[in-house]
């Protein structure tokens, strides 16, 4: 493996965020505080517990899965997207190292990003709310499943958009609904049963669910399924990546 090419993309990657420091790590950092202060607050205030957990508290899981989930796909979308868009991206394909490595460079970059976002976070929620963590393990082993699997992800969007448009039309359209009905602020327990089956639907609630027993033991689905799904999910981006990359799509024009 040519880890000094890994070496390179990487340091790239993070000298770009280094550069965008505000945009990168201040937004949204800032971002989740306004939501304790709307949601933690304001409804907090009106609901004393869920589960046995505090609403507070209750919802931190959920803000570190929203904000992990868009700043991830941002990051390698983007990452890989305006290399493709300026033309340099030919340059990093005509080097002799494999895709496996672009892959390593670009990704572990951008998963890099959101576990710094996400670790900040979980400090600035400390802060508010009183947390504790039951298992430390299975929460560094959801928090990295998740940032590499929606990292990966984003990689996709980033070789499939042709334009700006395209970069944000998935994250804005498809993934923040489904963050905010999979259970970011609320347990579907709390939901009609009809609704309680739809939002087994949602993929993003496992992640979710499996997250925050993490913390408090407390879950709406089963844990393993939850662990299963984020695997899958991760194992499925990797996979066409690959595949993409295997058949040079939108990389050959």
């Amino acid at each position: 493996m040519n880890f000094e090419a890994i070496k390179v993309i990487y340091s790239a990657e993070m000298r770009r965020t280094r550069n965008t420091l505000l945009q990168s790590i201040a937004s949204p950092v800032i971002s989740t505080c306004l939501y304790f202060v709307v949601f933690g607050s304001a409804i907090g205030s009106r609901i004393e517990s869920v589960g046995g957990v505090s609403y507070g508290a209750f919802i931190v899981p959920g803000l570190m899965m929203l904000s992990l989930l868009t700043q991830s796909i941002s990051n390698a979308s983007f990452g890989i997207f305006f290399p493709k868009f300026t033309g340099t991206v030919y340059e990093v394909l005509s080097a002799p190292i494999s895709f496996f490595e672009v892959i390593v460079g670009y990704v572990g970059a951008a998963a890099t990003k959101s576990l710094i976002i996400g670790v900040i976070i979980l400090i600035t929620a400390s802060f508010f709310v009183d947390l504790r963590i039951a298992h430390p393990f299975w929460m560094l082993a959801f928090l990295l499943m998740t940032c590499v699997a929606f990292s990966l992800f984003g990689f996709i969007i980033g070789l499939w958009a042709d334009n700006f448009e395209k970069l944000q039309l998935v994250p804005l359209l498809v993934i923040t609904p489904l963050v905010f009905l999979g259970g970011t602020f609320y347990s579907i327990d709390m939901l009609p049963p009809l609704w309680q089956k739809i939002s087994l639907l949602n993929p993003l609630l496992y992640l979710i669910s499996g997250f925050r027993w993490s913390f408090y033991e407390v879950a709406d689905v089963n844990v393993g399924l939850s662990l299963m799904m984020t695997a899958g999910f991760l194992i499925g981006c990797l996979i066409v990546v690959w595949l993409m990359f295997r058949s040079g799509y939108k990389l050959k024009q």
